[in-house]
């Protein structure tokens, strides 16, 4: 829980953020606790999108905008089936 708390402490205070990049994020932290709090966690835009209720635009700007502003690190795969890597940079707590 310090993962997400960490980021809503940090996101609370930058103006970037708003409320698609927080629940993009919660859709990615889901997706790293279920993989056991371990990094990189291999995500779809499909279920990324379908957690998050986003659409394609909002996903793609706002997955970029997040890695931009140093909350996660991003690798595209433009495989739908292999899926992207992401990382959740380490937030404390």
């Amino acid at each position: 829980m310090k993962q997400l708390i960490g980021f809503l402490i940090r996101a609370s205070g930058d103006h970037r953020i708003g409320p698609h990049h927080v629940v993009i994020y919660t859709a990615l932290f889901q997706q790293w606790c279920m993989n056991n709090a371990q990094n990189p966690i291999q995500v779809t835009q499909t279920r990324i999108r379908e957690v998050a209720k986003v659409g394609r635009t909002t996903y793609h700007k706002c997955m970029r905008e997040l890695e931009d502003y140093g909350y996660i690190k991003y690798i595209r795969s433009h495989s739908p089936v292999l899926g992207s890597l992401v990382y959740l940079v380490e937030m404390g707590g």
